[in-house]
């Protein structure tokens, strides 16, 4: 090669091209799987049973006030005709009117995701500090007696369901200890960002539990896979410490896996919040799509289910961009 091929303004160039490409076709990738969820959220809850203006109207109501309020929501319309009008409301921001509430769906996710994202985000704060600790600890126990405790400890974390484990941290600091609410929101203005994360300890560390067994285990892992590799034992061979092998090559290396392990949990954290919200009495997205589903609010619904979509869709974004961040082969084999 010639010396300007092989110069670094041109390496730069070279790799700059190539991130570029990575970004188009995961956008590329992230648009159509929106689209594809968009139609199979739509579909689905349209061939469930009932009639949301009847349940609205009550059991009893006539058949003309049932059509009348039918024609009011739109519900007589053309199934595509009403799909294109939601996609095209999307679009502009406009999420239509609850008709259980009649109040505008944007408002109403809006208020619950206050409650939910920051729930979300505490968990997996949780979940990365008491996984990663343990994870990098067991590997660096290996076969001892710390490495064998601590995978007893996931084992029974991975075991414990969520809703079961809320119910024993309410009886233990809520009842006996009285040091947290045993349930209930106050609101991020009335008690400010301390009292509010007050409030979501306790359920954050109850979906904290499994997550962060599932990913001290991955962790461990990872970082025994790693240890392993040649150039960790030329690092060790040079005079490399075992504890600097371990925080200076071993870590980065070991990333990738926890990474997409992590961006999993954090989807699932943000779509799986139903059951410890109903535990906890949380005003979140979870408890909002449940009492839409009883009421047969099916415009809540679909715009909360796909907002939980869309979340897990970008999450997984995120995290394929960070792989080709930790590791620039991912880009390059990817294209």
């Amino acid at each position: 090669s010639t010396p300007c091929e092989s110069s670094p303004g041109h390496s730069r160039g070279i790799i700059r091209r190539l991130m570029g490409l990575f970004l188009f076709k995961r956008l590329i990738t992230l648009v159509a799987t929106l689209v594809g969820t968009s139609i199979v959220v739509f579909l689905v809850l349209e061939i469930l049973p009932g009639n949301a203006a009847q349940i609205l109207m009550g059991p009893d109501a006539p058949p003309e006030t049932v059509q009348a309020l039918a024609q009011k929501l739109g519900l007589d319309r053309p199934a595509i005709e009403r799909y294109f009008s939601w996609i095209g409301g999307l679009l502009v921001g406009d999420l239509g009117l609850s008709y259980a509430y009649s109040t505008p769906v944007g408002e109403l996710v809006l208020e619950r995701l206050t409650v939910t994202v920051p729930l979300a985000l505490l968990a997996m704060v949780l979940t990365t500090v008491l996984a990663l600790a343990a994870g990098i600890y067991a590997a660096a126990q290996h076969n001892k007696l710390g490495d064998v405790g601590i995978m007893g400890l996931t084992q029974l974390g991975i075991a414990i369901p969520n809703f079961w484990f809320a119910i024993l941290l309410i009886l233990l600091f809520s009842v006996h200890l009285g040091w947290f609410s045993a349930g209930g929101f106050p609101g991020w203005e009335e008690e400010g960002i301390l009292g509010g994360l007050r409030a979501l300890m306790l359920p954050a560390l109850s979906l904290a539990v499994v997550q962060s067994a599932i990913l001290a285990r991955i962790t461990r892992s990872a970082v025994l896979e790693v240890l392993r590799e040649d150039f960790v034992r030329t690092a060790r061979a040079k005079g490399v410490s075992r504890r600097g092998a371990l925080w200076g090559h071993v870590l980065r290396n070991a990333l990738i896996p926890v990474i997409t392990v992590m961006g999993l949990q954090f989807a699932e954290l943000l779509a799986g919040t139903i059951v410890v919200e109903s535990v906890f009495y949380l005003p979140g997205l979870g408890r909002l799509i449940f009492q839409s589903i009883s009421n047969r609010d099916l415009i809540v619904v679909r715009n909360c289910v796909m907002l939980l979509a869309a979340m897990v869709v970008i999450v997984n974004f995120i995290v394929d961009v960070l792989y080709a961040v930790i590791d620039p082969r991912v880009k390059a084999s990817d294209i």
